[in-house]
């Protein structure tokens, strides 16, 4: 029997919660370390680490360097990993200096660095698993290697909502604005939703359920190792080809707070700052 553990950083736990949700792996794989479910102090030797969370601080750093150094292979689960994720927001210089400001009076706590980071900013990593939380079936695909699982290219593919031709919006609505109208694409309705670009694989819940895609799940293998400005551009083309709506409102909208904590990390694929990631390592 196949041996993983999970070793969770600076997170929320979502991804273990989804694991969690799926059942396929008990009879195959045997769980020796989950802190949200095993107390254990070290990861043990195993076959498989998943590691969840962002490198935050300098102990998520040591606790990452010392497990990678008992398993076979490294699989970076969630956006958090990723791209450093919820972590991630910790880059802003308000909240550092907020958070640095009352430092002594939390002696206990780990030190802070001085950004969020990847975890392949550190290790190398073997395979990736973007979503905020992958869905359980996704992680059945990447545990099990499932050599007949196909995502589909774009969350837009899976989503099966109808895209009409005489429904142009002329301006964006909020995310909780107005009536969502079943069966009818959410860019057709005047939503943000960056489906057309966000990898498939998902099943496409949110825009199923009425809610526009975020783009959890990183770029679409068209996007990967490309710089962000052809993701923007595309996002630009789609809602010029369905709506009437102004490309400066797109564009502003598409750099709000709002959809940063996920849409920052279809930069992260190009390679700026590493090497690229490589498509064939992205479930």
């Amino acid at each position: 029997m196949k041996t993983f553990a999970v070793l969770q950083l600076s997170g929320c736990a979502g991804c273990e919660v989804s694991l969690l949700n799926a059942d396929a792996w008990i009879d195959e794989y045997k769980l020796l370390y989950m802190p949200l479910v095993i107390s254990a102090y070290n990861v043990p030797d195993v076959d498989i680490l998943l590691v969840s969370g962002g490198v935050r601080t300098d102990e998520d750093l040591y606790n990452l360097r010392r497990a990678v150094k008992n398993t076979k292979q490294v699989i970076a689960v969630g956006t958090c990993a990723i791209s450093g994720g919820i972590a991630n927001l910790g880059n802003r210089d308000e909240v550092r200096k907020l958070f640095l400001a009352h430092q002594v009076e939390r002696p206990h706590v780990p030190r802070l660095l001085p950004r969020s980071h990847p975890i392949d900013t550190f290790v190398e990593v073997d395979r990736y698993l973007p979503g905020c939380p992958p869905t359980p079936d996704l992680f059945m695909a990447i545990l099990f290697d499932k050599p007949d699982f196909k995502p589909a290219r774009t969350v837009c593919q899976e989503c099966g909502r109808k895209k009409l031709k005489d429904m142009r919006p002329k301006h964006l609505l909020g995310f909780q604005s107005g009536e969502v109208l079943p069966d009818i694409c959410l860019i057709n309705q005047g939503y943000l939703c960056i489906g057309s670009s966000t990898r498939g694989g998902c099943g496409a819940p949110c825009t199923r359920a009425g809610h526009p895609c975020v783009g959890c799940r990183g770029p679409s293998n068209a996007f990967i190792e490309k710089e962000s400005s052809a993701w923007f551009d595309s996002i630009q083309r789609v809602f010029a080809s369905m709506t009437d709506i102004p490309p400066e409102e797109i564009e502003a909208a598409l750099r709000s707070p709002q959809l940063a904590l996920f849409l920052f990390q279809f930069s992260d694929y190009a390679g700026t700052d590493r090497p690229p990631r490589q498509k064939e390592k992205v479930l």
